[in-house]
């Protein structure tokens, strides 16, 4: 089996949406937790144009439904929202599913961020933000969160024999 067929196999085994051509990548699945349409917008479009495949859930709740249904490589969740917060949802999936990659973030709500975002470091978050997002930032944090936790997901130069 050729490298390319064997990191294509990799990739569907694993339940991800690889794009494999000569000098493209095998992209994780992310999924998105936010209870503003317009933030999960935003990064649903900054992530897709990077190559990412994204699902969205407005809330823990259904966030953790999500997962389950169909694990994603990475979540991005918010830490303040209705139903379900980011805390309480880390906490869930964490007991359930230990090795879950999540970056959390947080513009604060009526406090600092800085505490929500230590309390959900503490909990399991591989990497934490701040609210409003910086494009580079999170696209950096996206792809070292997933690189760390999967190194067969990232650039695969595909040999052409």
């Amino acid at each position: 089996m050729d490298l390319a067929s064997r990191h294509l196999a990799l990739a569907v085994s694993r339940g991800l949406n690889p794009s494999i051509g000569k000098g493209t990548q095998i992209m994780a699945r992310i999924l998105i937790i936010d209870d503003e349409p317009q933030i999960r917008s935003m990064l649903k479009l900054m992530l897709e144009r990077d190559g990412y495949e994204v699902v969205e859930a407005p809330d823990g709740i259904e966030g953790i439904t999500g997962y389950r249904q169909k694990p994603a490589d990475l979540i991005i969740t918010d830490l303040i929202m209705p139903n379900k917060d980011g805390i309480g949802m880390i906490i869930e999936l964490k007991k359930e599913f230990p090795d879950v990659k999540i970056i959390a973030m947080s513009g604060g709500g009526l406090n600092k961020p800085e505490g929500y975002l230590k309390g959900a470091k503490k909990l399991g978050a591989a990497c934490t933000l701040t609210k409003p997002i910086d494009r580079e930032e999170l696209l950096q944090a996206v792809k070292n969160t997933i690189k760390d936790s999967n190194p067969t997901v990232q650039e695969t130069p595909i040999d052409s024999a």
